[in-house]
């Protein structure tokens, strides 16, 4: 249990690196209306607390963590709306730029740890 924590942690770390710098040099970081580091340092944390989760309902109670998984990508959606709502409920219109910047570290982490999670579920049957 614990050797797949620290590898997810350092798989998610090594991918955090890799795409946040390559992003953040393709994109005008000046000109957005929010942090684009925040973004994926929120994203970063959420899902290492999210594999964590699973992997711990997984050794608790196996039949139980797909709903955990569930259940915590919702709290994460919803965090996300609670600390980024400035950005996400602003009235001024976001650029589609920005708006694509928002969304690819989501969709990037949100398939880390469904991966990750899957093989988790999958080694457990």
């Amino acid at each position: 249990m614990v050797k797949r924590i620290i590898s997810y942690i350092f798989i998610a770390a090594l991918l955090f690196v890799a795409v946040f710098f390559v992003h953040q040099n393709f994109t005008d970081v000046e000109d957005l209306q929010y942090s684009l580091s925040a973004v994926y340092w929120f994203h970063f944390i959420s899902t290492l607390i999210i594999y964590t989760l699973v992997e711990g309902v997984s050794w608790k109670i196996p039949n139980q963590a797909g709903y955990a998984y569930l259940a915590s990508i919702f709290l994460k959606i919803g965090f996300f709306v609670l600390l980024f709502k400035a950005t996400v409920f602003s009235e001024v219109v976001l650029e589609k730029e920005e708006r694509i910047s928002l969304i690819i570290p989501l969709f990037l982490f949100l398939i880390a740890e469904a991966i990750a999670v899957s093989r988790l579920l999958n080694s457990k049957l």
